[in-house]
């Protein structure tokens, strides 16, 4: 990604609001170079990944940094939902090499993912249906009392949790924390799987098609949301089709095609217009 000086007396980061998706506005968050010595939190180098006779990716390289959003954009087929599984621990890479914070690591299962601090926010996985908001908060992490093998949940202490990540995250709450998750909406899913992740300290934050299929209400307030996770200082990876989501918030873009890169770049060296010719060119 290039460098180029920045006013830092621009206007600051505009979150998108409006009636309709394509009334969205564009961000004008100064965007500030990345400082050569700066070591990403996730680095994907020369990735490559085939499932049988059909290849997904080669030669892959990306790298996200904390206190960043890297928009992750390609058509249907482009190879982003492979990447973000090797990224996650779900499939091994073929061949390349992941480091994380530095250091070359190869996940064997998402376990080993998460307890390094990588959370990931599957489109049709942002919480279990039934269970309840607090329980979907603390889920894997839930507090308990009691003594040797007599332990349950600490539900008052879970509640006090639940309610300290959404207040971090800047979510309202007006409804009640025993909410099951079959009855919230889209946009509060993944309110609640991304206030998790902030509560739970991950250095790194993957959400693949967070807003897809909202309205676009929802769709800001998330979008708001993952800003809220960057400006906190996690690193991002969006995963998203709509380009005008990715450049109302990231800091960053990297464009996949037919399992290759067809280009990075940071947000303000590529206009809306360009980036949807350009991955219609290489599609």
């Amino acid at each position: 990604m290039t460098d180029k000086p920045m006013d830092p007396q621009a206007a600051p980061r505009s979150l998108p609001v409006g009636s309709r998706s394509d009334d969205l506005e564009l961000a004008q968050r100064v965007i500030q170079p990345i400082p050569p010595d700066s070591v990403p939190v996730m680095e994907a180098v020369n990735i490559s990944k085939g499932f049988g006779a059909t290849t997904a990716l080669v030669d892959v390289s990306l790298k996200a940094y904390q206190g960043r959003i890297l928009a992750l954009l390609g058509d249907n087929g482009a190879g982003k939902s492979t990447l973000i599984k090797i990224l996650s621990g779900v499939f091994p890479p073929d061949q390349g090499e992941l480091r994380f914070q530095g250091e070359p690591v190869r996940f064997a299962n998402p376990g080993e993912a998460r307890q390094r601090g990588v959370a990931t926010v599957f489109q049709d996985l942002a919480v279990c249906e039934l269970l309840s908001v607090t329980r979907n908060i603390v889920l894997g992490r839930e507090p308990q009392k009691g003594v040797g093998p007599f332990k349950f949940l600490d539900l008052k202490r879970a509640d006090t949790m639940a309610r300290s990540a959404l207040h971090k995250l800047g979510v309202r709450w007006e409804r009640g924390l025993d909410e099951r998750g079959i009855n919230i909406s889209g946009g509060e899913r993944q309110s609640l799987a991304i206030a998790r992740a902030m509560f739970f300290g991950s250095a790194l934050l993957i959400l693949d098609e967070p807003t897809s299929a909202l309205a676009v209400r929802q769709a800001g307030r998330v979008l708001e949301h993952i800003a809220k996770a960057r400006d906190d200082g996690q690193a991002v990876i969006l995963i998203t089709h709509n380009f005008r989501h990715a450049l109302s918030v990231a800091d960053d873009l990297t464009v996949l095609a037919q399992g290759r890169v067809a280009g990075h770049f940071r947000r303000d060296e590529i206009e809306l217009d360009d980036l949807t010719d350009l991955v219609a060119r290489v599609a």
